[in-house]
C-alpha cells in the first residue's frame, strides 16, 4: 500500500513538472521584448518667444534752409544787384565815415602797433661772417695826432638784412679815437647774411686800427 502511494505521488510530480515545461512552449502569445539597457530620450528645444517690436519716436529733424531742394523749382528769380560800398574817409582819430553828411561812423580803434624786429643773430657756427664790400678808412683826429695816440678800437656792429651797418657799440675804447672809428664803421657795407635762405640781421665784432706814421 505504501509503495503504491509513493508511486502515484512520483507520477503526479512528474506530470506537474512536465506541464510547467510544456505549457509555455505551447502558448501562442508573443513574448515581451527584453528591456534595453540604453534608452534614447528626445529633447525638444524650447524656442523663446520673439521680442516685442521697438517703437521708435517720430523724427524731429529740422529742415535746413540751405539744403538743396529735392524738386526743381519752377522759377528762379535773378539775384539782386550788389550795391558798391561807399567811399571810406578815415580821420586822424581812427574813425571811418561812410559817405558824407549824417552817414554812420564806425570806430575801428587805433591801428595795432608794428611788430618788433627780430633780434640780430650772432655770427658763428652755421652763421658765417658777411663779406665787406664797401670800406671806409677812418679820419685820424688832429688832437689824437698831436697827443701821439694810436691803437686799435674794438666795436660791435649790427649788420642789417641789406648789409648796411645800423648800430655800432664800442667794446674797447680809446677815448680820442672812438668817435672816428664809429663814424667810419657806419659807412661800411656788407653782403647780406642768409639763414635758411632768408636774409637776417647779424651781430659781429669789428676792429679799426689807428697808426701814426
Amino acid at each position: 500500500m505504501r509503495a503504491v502511494t509513493v508511486t502515484l505521488s512520483i507520477v503526479a510530480h512528474v506530470i506537474g513538472v512536465c506541464a510547467l515545461i510544456i505549457a509555455p512552449l505551447l502558448a501562442t502569445d508573443a513574448l515581451p521584448e527584453p528591456r534595453s539597457a540604453t534608452e534614447f530620450i528626445r529633447v525638444v528645444p524650447l524656442v523663446p518667444p520673439a521680442p516685442p517690436p521697438v517703437r521708435r519716436p517720430p523724427s524731429t529733424a529740422v529742415a535746413r534752409p540751405d539744403a538743396a531742394p529735392l524738386t526743381t523749382p519752377e522759377g528762379i528769380a535773378p539775384e539782386p544787384p550788389i550795391e558798391p560800398l561807399p567811399d571810406l574817409q578815415p580821420d586822424n582819430d581812427g574813425l571811418i565815415t561812410f559817405g558824407s553828411g549824417n552817414s554812420p561812423i564806425i570806430d575801428f580803434g587805433p591801428p595795432p602797433p608794428p611788430q618788433p624786429p627780430a633780434p640780430p643773430v650772432h655770427v658763428g657756427g652755421e652763421i658765417k661772417s658777411p663779406v665787406k664790400v664797401v670800406d671806409m678808412a677812418p679820419t685820424y683826429p688832429a688832437i689824437a695826432k698831436a697827443a701821439h695816440v694810436d691803437g686799435i678800437v674794438i666795436l660791435e656792429a649790427v649788420i642789417a638784412e641789406d648789409g648796411s651797418v645800423t648800430d655800432v657799440r664800442v667794446l674797447r675804447s680809446i677815448p680820442l679815437l672812438d668817435a672816428a672809428a664809429v663814424e667810419a664803421v657806419r659807412q661800411w657795407q656788407y653782403t647780406p647774411t642768409l639763414l635758411n635762405g632768408q636774409p637776417v640781421r647779424v651781430v659781429m665784432t669789428v676792429t679799426v686800427a689807428f697808426k701814426l706814421r
